[in-house]
């Protein structure tokens, strides 16, 4: 009969998020409201945070690592808006290269061979126009904001013109340089790799040990202290068998010590740290004849263990077959000889270089023996190893064959096994004495540059350090054509670049003639006009007087693409709101050889210094068991089949959750469990919500000076919250933010101050001081954690804003963080109210036993007895001014014998059981009743509010 005299709690506040359904409406909602617009407006004059968004690849669909980077990038734009940043968002795409250029191959198969550049190029367009589309809806089903209608690609025209005018400013500095060096090649994808492209997987390769004859064998005995003509022979180790037909010399380190070691098979020249291991993988014994320096080792000859027919073709006169010194020559594995194929190896070729020898490489693209090895010509070089073992054991210089394991690098599209071949490539070097007019030590000045940069976790410094440091070029050429052209002329005579960087302005009026028309038709006007479209008239070539030019077919690195986004999207005020350089780069950490460092040497030739001012790196997704998710493996989980089942503020919450600075295992057993935090936050804010029914803040709301104190306790407790929070958030500590809402929800809301406020809420009279008060707490408590979840939780945080009441924005993205600034501080009533709660545990742990026994169902039937000394007590009840009752949520608090010690107020002594009286039927407590005759059953304070129902307060 007293129902309708309770405050119950009421809201329309759906309890289910039922986000499938309610989520894409809301997103429609947003874009029709021009919401992401309205937020730039909302922040116009403020200070602007720019995160510039590395490019995705448009190639299919998202991914888990694409949505959490998204999602994460989404979380620093989001709450660097509510600190009250104008935040711009510009997303882009990676349109341009293999992955695409592979599938167009496929779609159009024998098709292919009749199409010209141009038909190829716009199949590829159309093809990467598409996955734009796809991955653009699937970013903003994940809540994502930015500027969706206006984004960048690298792949338009206006782009295009940037990539050219970026690479016009490097050949302006000199650094452009074409070379025929041994590089990284996918055989499979027939293209040139650079460091970036490459995936290092473990690999079973032969391992061989060869001994090559001396060819004058008294002179390297007479290095050794020794006379006689006694063969000799030089030992080497290596795992590429297929290399010892390209083999022109062996390297020594010069100042390592070697021995020739006399043995069963012959004095073996060797280092002499190895003697050991070699005596025991080879089992051979003999004594040590002799010591001698590398350095007096260098220039002795050998002779090729192959026949000629087995062995590249080398060109008359050439020196070779000779020691040589390199000190990169390690003494931990091998020999301490290192065999040298100057045409299949990075420090081979530079050895080479160095000695003078060569470049052979007698291998095509596609990674075979060509005639130049005429008895192994159409062989698959892989193929080969067992082969040229078997040559080599029959010719005698075999020691041992045996398989080891070892890391490899890999061709990250086609995960194929990558080889050295030297080809004519472009490069941008890194270094000033790689061309004849380098103007800039490119390497100097990006390792300079990164000292002034920002890097979370910071031992990403450290890790691009040292990948510039051992850096001496970028091949920047890929032989494909779905890029941006490299914008050279070569001399059809001599192959000669133009422009060379020799004369600068002549660089720079062609490269303005180059943009002008990119910015106009794309890329595509390089394949579409002739070459006197671009040269000017009269062009001679500076090397040999030919007048004859072709343009380059080559394309350029995707990397220098990507690279070249900072100076296309965040110079030259071509996207409203964006500056160079950006405030943050945030990607997955292998990102460090790939976008972080292409954008930093881009940066250092276009600016003089790195385009961003902090970089922020995450790990990647991984399955439950710990493994890298892919559809071979069958364990790649779509973010959009987690969002159907989940929504995608569940999603985010689980981004918000891990530690993305390390690798994260996924499993919708984790998403289960975010998703019963999400249910916590949800089912808080509704209960907020719910209590609020009726209040109105511009009326009702108290002044926070006068709240009552146990209100004014737990609205501090929000606002130290509130600072953690921001704090979390602006230093990329998502996962803090979510422990500490969680924990905020659950334990200091849930589990004691909503549970403590319900009598007051439910039975307190509507007007009351004390309910207006709680009242109060709980609308700065909403208001708070609506805009602190905002970022993470998107969806929920303004569908709930909704149903907040007073006046409010349209949005709760409009809003800025509430830190509730306007609230006094006490810190004695906090010191207080912590010793109080530490003796509620006490109590509470009785009042368990009290249930389980059934003495007292509910808290409210319970009473609680005091004896012993009180002083401690009782002034810390005065300071928090709670009442002992609401703390401990049961019927009575008397004078009585204790018969538990407390802890937090030694001296006090407490005892629990059931509360003398009848339950009172309005708020259930066990009390005295009143004895009014009318309302007989009812308590004192019940009966008040009864008789006053109606007057207000």
């Amino acid at each position: 009969m007293y129902k309708d005299t309770l405050n119950l709690p009421a809201t329309a506040f759906p309890m289910k998020a039922e986000a499938a359904k309610k989520e894409p409406e809301r997103l429609a909602r947003w874009e029709a409201e021009r919401l992401y617009e309205k937020i730039r407006q909302a922040r116009a004059g403020k200070p602007k945070f720019l995160l510039h968004d590395g490019p995705p690849y448009a190639n299919d669909h998202i991914h888990m690592g694409t949505a959490l980077n998204k999602i994460l990038k989404d979380l620093v734009v989001r709450s660097r808006s509510m600190m009250g940043f104008d935040t711009p968002f510009v997303p882009g795409w990676d349109c341009h290269g293999l992955p695409i250029e592979h599938k167009v191959d496929r779609e159009l198969g024998a098709r292919k061979a009749g199409m010209s550049d141009l038909e190829i190029r716009a199949a590829c367009r159309s093809y990467a126009e598409r996955f734009v589309s796809v991955q653009k809806e699937e970013f903003r089903r994940l809540g994502c904001l930015g500027s969706w209608e206006n984004p960048y690609l690298t792949m338009s025209p206006r782009y295009e013109a940037d990539i050219a005018a970026a690479l016009g400013k490097v050949v302006e500095a000199g650094l452009l340089y074409r070379e025929r060096k041994a590089i990284r090649w996918c055989w499979s994808c027939r293209t040139a790799l650079a460091e970036a492209e490459l995936e290092y997987q473990t690999k079973r390769d032969p391992e061989i040990t060869v001994a090559f004859a001396a060819s004058n064998p008294g002179e390297v005995r007479a290095r050794f202290g020794l006379g006689g003509q006694e063969p000799v022979f030089f030992v080497i180790w290596t795992t590429t068998p297929w290399t010892i037909p390209s083999n022109l010399a062996v390297a020594v380190h010069p100042e390592a010590s070697y021995v020739l070691w006399d043995t069963p098979k012959g004095a073996l020249v060797v280092a002499e740290r190895l003697l050991e291991p070699l005596q025991q993988s080879l089992g051979l014994t003999g004594a040590v004849l002799g010591k001698t320096t590398g350095a007096s080792l260098v220039g002795l000859a050998y002779r090729h263990p192959l026949a000629p027919e087995h062995r590249v073709r080398v060109p008359e006169g050439a020196s070779v077959f000779r020691v040589v010194a390199a000190d990169y020559v390690t003494l931990d594995t091998g020999t301490g000889l290192v065999h040298i194929a100057p045409g299949h190896g990075e420090e081979d070729f530079r050895t080479g270089k160095v000695a003078g020898l060569p470049v052979l490489s007698p291998v095509d693209e596609a990674g075979r023996y060509t005639p130049e090895v005429e008895a192994l010509a159409g062989s698959h070089v892989f193929n080969a190893n067992p082969v040229i073992t078997g040559l080599l054991q029959q010719a005698g210089a075999l020691l041992l064959a045996t398989e080891g394991s070892h890391e490899y690098p890999h061709c990250w599209r086609c995960r194929k096994p990558v080889i050295f071949r030297a080809t004519e490539q472009y490069f941008i070097a890194l270094t000033p004495d790689a061309t004849p007019h380098a103007r800039l030590n490119l390497r100097e000045e990006a390792l300079a540059a990164i000292q002034k940069v920002t890097w979370v976790p910071r031992w990403g410094q450290e890790r691009i350090t040292g990948m510039v440091a051992n850096r001496f070029e970028w091949c920047v050429s890929r032989q494909r054509r779905w890029g941006s052209p490299i914008n050279v002329l070569v001399c059809a005579s001599c192959g000669h670049i133009w422009p060379d960087g020799g004369d600068q302005e002549q660089a720079r009026r062609f490269f303005a003639r180059v943009e002008e028309l990119f910015a106009q038709e794309g890329a595509d006007a390089w394949y579409r006009h002739p070459v006197s479209t671009f040269a000017p008239e009269g062009l001679v070539c500076s090397r040999c007087g030919s007048r004859e030019f072709a343009k380059e077919h080559d394309i350029l690195d995707v990397w220098f693409d990507s690279g070249a986004s900072h100076y296309a999207v965040c110079d030259n005020g071509r996207f409203d709101g964006l500056s160079w350089p950006a405030d943050l780069y945030l990607e997955g950490h292998d990102q460090y050889r790939g976008w972080f460092q292409s954008s930093l040497l881009v940066g250092v030739v276009t600016h003089g210094k790195a385009p961003y001012r902090t970089v922020v790196t995450h790990g990647h997704v991984l399955d439950a068991q710990g493994r890298k998710m892919s559809k071979s493996l069958g364990n790649a989980v779509s973010p959009m089949e987690v969002t159907k089942k989940f929504g995608a503020d569940v999603l985010r919450l689980w981004v918000c959750s891990v530690d993305f600075r390390e690798d994260m295992p996924f499993s919708f057993d984790s998403m289960e469990r975010v998703a019963e935090s999400y249910r916590k936050i949800r089912n808080t804010l509704r209960y907020l919500l719910a209590n609020l029914a009726g209040f109105d803040p511009q009326a009702h709301a108290l002044p926070l000076a006068e709240l009552l104190p146990l209100d004014a306790a737990f609205l501090r407790r929000a606002k130290k919250l509130a600072e953690k929070l921001w704090r979390a958030y602006e230093a990329y500590e998502f996962h803090a933010v979510y422990h500490a809402l969680v924990n905020f929800c659950a334990v200091d809301l849930s589990a004691l101050y909503l549970d403590m406020l319900k009598d007051r809420l439910y039975c307190s009279h509507p007007a009351s001081r004390e309910r207006r008060s709680a009242q109060t707490a709980l609308y700065h408590l909403a208001r708070m954690l609506l805009t602190f979840i905002a970022p993470v939780l998107p969806f929920t945080a303004d569908e709930a804003y909704e149903y907040l009441p007073g006046e409010k924005l349209p949005s709760v993205h409009l809003e800025e963080f509430e830190k509730l600034e306007g609230l006094p501080e006490d810190p004695e009533q906090e010191q207080a109210l912590e010793r109080l709660l530490a003796f509620r545990e006490e109590v509470y742990r009785e009042l368990e036993v009290l249930r389980r026994e059934g003495v007292a169902g509910k808290t409210g039937e319970a009473a609680v007895w005091l004896s012993g000394n009180r002083e401690a007590l009782d002034a810390d009840l005065a300071r928090a001014g709670v009442d002992l009752a609401e703390l401990f949520i049961v019927a009575q608090v008397l004078a009585g014998e204790g018969k538990t010690a407390s802890s937090a107020y030694p001296g006090l002594n407490f005892a629990v059981g059931r509360a003398p009286g009848v339950a009172c039927p309005r708020c259930w407590r066990v009390l005295p009743p009143a004895g009014d005759p009318e309302h007989p059953e009812l308590c004192p304070r019940c009966l008040s509010v009864v008789r006053n129902w109606g007057a207000q307060a």
